[in-house]
């Protein structure tokens, strides 16, 4: 009677034992619970695993991974959050083989920066949340019919969709005695050709004839872009993961072409346009941390939460190329710098 009693008290003890130190975390990964401080000067006692899968590289996309990082590691504290940052170099089977790795770490959130790496997580994992950001259109990028504002699925985010009206409208503003504008992009991102034919009926809406110019991937780029320089008089590129990634290509064609270029944002204007309407993409990534933040620690529900769209939005332009084109930029421009 005695052992059964020893025994017994001893498996409570063992018991309250692990009860406790489960109690260390409160994140969906245990085995961390490093302590940390986080912007509010707060303890925290969470150390959360984040995948952070971005598409390709290029100044914007670079800018919102920073700003995420950034911001979350502010919100969190430094301590309390560990990234795992891929880069996928604009292949989408390697979009798909970096969120795999990530479900099956079983990470606490993934971050998908761009359309393949939304497409590729949300294939990935109907559990593990997932906060997107440079996404211009949600609904088309999942399929999503009945478009409310929310994924209704454990995906939220921000988009990056720029003025497209207002983008229009600069081609007006600049050059007012074009006739004929080629809108260029890539006809394997869903998202590009839902912001061409917005311009296109917008600048037809202004007496310009709007003609596509698509490309299937990096190595058409050049050819199509000589073939919209020797039938247009100005070009367009909306927000283009491709386009982004080859602007040394298209400027070395424009430049020489004289074609004036209106960029969607301002790396692909830095690169070889002469003006945009631009978002930052950093502020961007920010928001989406706050999003993501709500989710990791004040238990929001992302098929809940609203897509959040770009504000701050800037006319910019590049003095040089304005000045080698013979185009006047009225008062209300920040000027940037090409490299």
């Amino acid at each position: 009677m005695k052992i059964k009693k020893i025994l017994a008290s001893a498996m409570i003890g063992i018991l309250l034992t692990v009860s406790l130190s489960g109690c260390a975390t409160n994140g969906t990964n245990d085995s961390n619970g490093t302590t940390g401080t986080n912007e509010t000067g707060a303890p925290d006692t969470v150390k959360y695993k984040i995948g952070l899968c971005q598409t390709t590289q290029h100044q914007a996309l670079d800018a919102a991974t920073k700003g995420f990082e950034e911001k979350l590691t502010s919100l969190l504290g430094k301590d309390n959050v560990e990234f795992d940052l891929q880069n996928a170099s604009g292949e989408s089977t390697a979009c798909s083989t970096i969120v795999n790795q990530f479900v099956s770490s079983k990470y606490d959130l993934i971050f998908a920066n761009a359309t393949a790496a939304l497409q590729s997580s949300a294939a990935a994992t109907s559990d593990i949340p997932i906060v997107g950001t440079s996404i211009t259109d949600y609904a088309s990028a999942l399929d999503i019919d009945d478009w409310n504002g929310k994924t209704n699925r454990n995906i939220t985010g921000t988009s990056d969709l720029a003025p497209l009206k207002e983008q229009a409208e600069m081609f007006k503003e600049l050059l007012p005695d074009v006739k004929k504008i080629g809108l260029l992009y890539c006809s394997n991102e869903s998202n590009s050709k839902y912001q061409v034919d917005i311009v296109a009926e917008e600048l037809k809406k202004l007496g310009y004839e709007a003609i596509m110019y698509p490309f299937s991937d990096s190595n058409d780029v050049a050819a199509v872009t000589t073939a919209l320089c020797g039938a247009c008089d100005a070009m367009y590129i909306p927000t283009d993961n491709t386009a982004a990634s080859s602007v040394e290509i298209i400027a070395n064609i424009v430049t020489p072409a004289n074609i004036p270029v209106i960029a969607s944002e301002e790396g692909i204007c830095e690169g070889c346009g002469v003006a945009t309407l631009s978002i930052s993409y950093y502020s961007l990534g920010e928001v989406t941390a706050q999003m993501a933040f709500d989710i990791l620690k004040n238990n929001a529900d992302p098929a809940t939460m609203e897509i959040k769209y770009a504000d701050n939005l800037t006319k910019k332009y590049v003095p040089e190329r304005a000045a080698a084109l013979g185009i006047t930029v009225p008062e209300g421009y920040e000027a940037i710098t090409a490299e």
